[in-house]
Protein backbone atom coordinates (compact mmCIF):
# COMPACT_ATOMS: atom_id res chain seq x y z
CA UNK A 1 0.00 0.00 0.00
CA UNK A 2 1.22 3.65 -1.07
CA UNK A 3 1.48 5.99 1.79
CA UNK A 4 0.42 9.23 1.30
CA UNK A 5 0.56 10.44 5.13
CA UNK A 6 -1.67 13.21 4.30
CA UNK A 7 -4.94 14.45 5.95
CA UNK A 8 -5.89 17.19 3.20
CA UNK A 9 -8.21 19.14 3.68
CA UNK A 10 -10.96 19.60 0.61
CA UNK A 11 -12.66 22.81 1.65
CA UNK A 12 -12.86 25.27 4.22
CA UNK A 13 -14.94 23.28 6.81
CA UNK A 14 -12.82 21.79 9.76
CA UNK A 15 -11.38 18.18 9.47
CA UNK A 16 -13.44 15.76 10.90
CA UNK A 17 -11.82 13.35 13.51
CA UNK A 18 -12.40 10.84 15.73
CA UNK A 19 -10.66 10.27 19.09
CA UNK A 20 -10.07 6.92 20.57
CA UNK A 21 -9.48 6.87 24.81
CA UNK A 22 -8.67 4.63 27.08
CA UNK A 23 -8.63 6.57 30.56
CA UNK A 24 -8.72 10.31 32.12
CA UNK A 25 -8.81 12.21 28.27
CA UNK A 26 -6.80 14.73 29.26
CA UNK A 27 -5.48 14.45 25.69
CA UNK A 28 -9.24 14.72 24.33
CA UNK A 29 -9.90 17.67 26.71
CA UNK A 30 -6.68 19.66 24.85
CA UNK A 31 -8.20 18.55 21.65
CA UNK A 32 -11.75 19.25 22.48
CA UNK A 33 -10.93 22.54 24.03
CA UNK A 34 -7.85 24.08 21.74
CA UNK A 35 -9.13 22.41 17.85
CA UNK A 36 -12.29 21.55 18.19
CA UNK A 37 -14.54 23.99 16.32
CA UNK A 38 -11.39 25.21 14.37
CA UNK A 39 -9.64 23.77 12.38
CA UNK A 40 -11.23 20.00 13.11
CA UNK A 41 -14.25 18.94 14.55
CA UNK A 42 -14.09 15.96 16.87
CA UNK A 43 -17.81 13.92 15.56
CA UNK A 44 -16.98 10.93 17.82
CA UNK A 45 -15.11 9.81 20.69
CA UNK A 46 -14.84 5.84 21.14
CA UNK A 47 -13.07 3.95 24.28
CA UNK A 48 -11.89 0.43 24.83
CA UNK A 49 -13.38 1.32 28.28
CA UNK A 50 -17.14 1.85 29.47
CA UNK A 51 -15.75 4.01 32.87
CA UNK A 52 -13.20 5.54 30.87
CA UNK A 53 -13.56 9.52 31.65
CA UNK A 54 -12.68 10.29 28.67
CA UNK A 55 -16.09 9.72 27.52
CA UNK A 56 -17.66 11.90 29.83
CA UNK A 57 -15.56 14.46 28.47
CA UNK A 58 -16.65 13.85 25.44
CA UNK A 59 -20.41 13.89 26.08
CA UNK A 60 -19.79 17.48 27.98
CA UNK A 61 -19.17 18.53 24.88
CA UNK A 62 -21.66 17.42 22.85
CA UNK A 63 -19.61 14.93 21.11
CA UNK A 64 -21.08 11.32 20.22
CA UNK A 65 -19.31 8.68 22.26
CA UNK A 66 -19.63 4.95 22.84
CA UNK A 67 -17.53 2.09 24.27
CA UNK A 68 -16.38 -0.62 22.34
CA UNK A 69 -15.16 -3.43 25.10
CA UNK A 70 -13.07 -6.35 23.52
CA UNK A 71 -15.07 -8.38 25.78
CA UNK A 72 -18.06 -7.35 24.04
CA UNK A 73 -17.10 -9.17 20.96
CA UNK A 74 -16.31 -12.39 19.83
CA UNK A 75 -12.52 -11.22 19.43
CA UNK A 76 -10.53 -8.22 18.09
CA UNK A 77 -11.24 -8.25 14.86
CA UNK A 78 -14.98 -7.76 15.51
CA UNK A 79 -14.44 -4.67 17.54
CA UNK A 80 -12.34 -3.22 15.13
CA UNK A 81 -14.99 -3.66 12.44
CA UNK A 82 -18.04 -2.49 14.39
CA UNK A 83 -15.31 0.83 15.84
CA UNK A 84 -14.31 1.09 12.59
CA UNK A 85 -17.64 1.08 10.92
CA UNK A 86 -18.94 3.53 13.85
CA UNK A 87 -16.25 6.07 13.46
CA UNK A 88 -16.92 6.55 9.75
CA UNK A 89 -20.98 6.53 10.06
CA UNK A 90 -20.20 9.75 11.75
CA UNK A 91 -18.04 11.34 9.00
CA UNK A 92 -14.35 10.92 10.66
CA UNK A 93 -11.10 11.19 8.35
CA UNK A 94 -8.49 11.42 10.81
CA UNK A 95 -8.68 8.94 13.96
CA UNK A 96 -6.64 10.63 16.98
CA UNK A 97 -5.90 7.51 19.52
CA UNK A 98 -5.20 9.67 22.56
CA UNK A 99 -4.37 7.56 25.15
CA UNK A 100 -6.11 4.56 23.45
CA UNK A 101 -4.58 1.25 24.96
CA UNK A 102 -5.56 -1.71 22.69
CA UNK A 103 -4.18 -2.58 19.21
CA UNK A 104 -5.63 -2.19 16.11
CA UNK A 105 -5.57 -4.76 13.32
CA UNK A 106 -4.56 -4.11 9.27
CA UNK A 107 -8.19 -3.99 8.53
CA UNK A 108 -9.31 -1.23 10.88
CA UNK A 109 -6.12 0.75 9.29
CA UNK A 110 -7.19 0.17 5.93
CA UNK A 111 -10.93 1.54 6.14
CA UNK A 112 -8.71 4.99 7.67
CA UNK A 113 -5.71 4.58 4.67
CA UNK A 114 -2.85 6.71 6.26
CA UNK A 115 -5.33 8.50 8.54
CA UNK A 116 -4.40 6.90 11.95
CA UNK A 117 -2.16 8.94 14.64
CA UNK A 118 -1.06 7.82 18.03
CA UNK A 119 0.66 10.05 20.82
CA UNK A 120 3.12 7.68 22.78
CA UNK A 121 5.04 8.93 25.55
CA UNK A 122 8.88 7.94 24.78
CA UNK A 123 11.02 9.51 21.95
CA UNK A 124 10.44 6.47 19.52
CA UNK A 125 11.70 4.03 18.42
CA UNK A 126 13.07 4.45 22.22
CA UNK A 127 10.52 2.38 24.42
CA UNK A 128 7.66 1.08 22.16
CA UNK A 129 4.62 -0.55 23.67
CA UNK A 130 3.26 -0.47 26.99
CA UNK A 131 4.73 1.02 30.45
CA UNK A 132 7.09 3.54 27.81
CA UNK A 133 7.75 5.87 31.04
CA UNK A 134 8.46 2.67 33.43
CA UNK A 135 10.74 1.14 30.55
CA UNK A 136 12.99 4.50 30.25
CA UNK A 137 13.11 4.92 34.24
CA UNK A 138 14.34 1.30 34.25
CA UNK A 139 16.91 2.02 31.78
CA UNK A 140 17.95 5.47 33.26
CA UNK A 141 17.27 7.80 31.19
CA UNK A 142 17.64 11.62 31.87
CA UNK A 143 15.64 12.99 29.43
CA UNK A 144 12.31 12.07 28.40
CA UNK A 145 9.61 13.05 25.79
CA UNK A 146 7.02 12.29 23.53
CA UNK A 147 6.00 11.36 20.22
CA UNK A 148 3.23 12.02 17.86
CA UNK A 149 3.36 9.81 14.88
CA UNK A 150 1.44 7.89 12.37
CA UNK A 151 0.06 4.49 12.84
CA UNK A 152 1.08 1.66 10.63
CA UNK A 153 0.85 -2.36 11.95
CA UNK A 154 3.72 -2.47 13.91
CA UNK A 155 4.25 -1.46 17.14
CA UNK A 156 4.33 2.25 17.09
CA UNK A 157 6.76 2.04 13.67
CA UNK A 158 4.67 4.31 11.70
CA UNK A 159 6.37 7.85 10.78
CA UNK A 160 7.16 10.81 13.19
CA UNK A 161 5.28 13.62 13.13
CA UNK A 162 6.57 15.71 15.49
CA UNK A 163 8.43 14.78 19.30
CA UNK A 164 9.19 17.20 22.03
CA UNK A 165 11.61 16.19 25.06
CA UNK A 166 12.25 17.36 28.35
CA UNK A 167 15.40 16.49 31.02
CA UNK A 168 14.64 15.01 33.92
CA UNK A 169 17.75 13.95 35.22
CA UNK A 170 16.15 13.40 39.10
CA UNK A 171 13.11 11.67 38.09
CA UNK A 172 12.26 8.36 40.07
CA UNK A 173 8.53 7.96 39.97
CA UNK A 174 6.34 7.76 36.31
CA UNK A 175 4.05 9.78 37.98
CA UNK A 176 7.02 12.55 38.05
CA UNK A 177 7.64 12.01 34.38
CA UNK A 178 4.04 11.61 32.81
CA UNK A 179 2.67 15.44 34.78
CA UNK A 180 6.17 16.48 33.03
CA UNK A 181 5.50 15.23 29.61
CA UNK A 182 1.86 15.70 30.05
CA UNK A 183 1.68 19.33 28.61
CA UNK A 184 3.68 18.29 25.42
CA UNK A 185 1.54 15.62 25.01
CA UNK A 186 -1.04 18.18 24.73
CA UNK A 187 0.92 20.35 22.33
CA UNK A 188 2.00 18.26 20.16
CA UNK A 189 -1.22 16.73 19.50
CA UNK A 190 -2.92 19.50 19.16
CA UNK A 191 -0.30 20.91 16.90
CA UNK A 192 -0.31 17.39 14.75
CA UNK A 193 -4.36 17.88 14.33
CA UNK A 194 -3.76 21.18 13.25
CA UNK A 195 -1.09 20.69 10.35
CA UNK A 196 -3.45 17.88 9.30
CA UNK A 197 -6.25 19.22 8.93
CA UNK A 198 -4.29 21.81 6.67
CA UNK A 199 -2.91 19.49 4.61
CA UNK A 200 0.59 20.01 5.31
CA UNK A 201 2.14 16.62 6.27
CA UNK A 202 4.14 15.13 3.44
CA UNK A 203 6.31 11.87 3.21
CA UNK A 204 9.85 13.27 3.91
CA UNK A 205 11.61 12.09 0.23
CA UNK A 206 15.17 12.16 2.03
CA UNK A 207 13.86 9.43 4.78
CA UNK A 208 10.68 7.88 4.72
CA UNK A 209 10.82 6.97 8.48
CA UNK A 210 10.18 10.60 9.00
CA UNK A 211 7.14 13.19 8.11
CA UNK A 212 8.23 16.72 6.59
CA UNK A 213 5.92 19.39 7.07
CA UNK A 214 5.29 21.93 4.36
CA UNK A 215 4.71 25.89 4.13
CA UNK A 216 0.98 26.54 4.00
CA UNK A 217 0.62 27.22 0.46
CA UNK A 218 2.56 23.90 -0.61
Amino acid sequence: MRHSYRAARVSAEPLPIAVLVSGEGTNLQALLDRVHGGAARIVAVASSRRDARGLQRARAAGVAAEAFERSAYPGRAERDDALAGWLLERGARLVVLAGYMELLGEAFLERFPDGVVNVHPSLLPAFPGLAAVEQALAYGVRVFGVTVHYVDGGMDTGPVILQGAVELPGAREPSEVMAAIRPIEHDLLVTAVELAAAGRLRPDPANPRRIAIVEADG
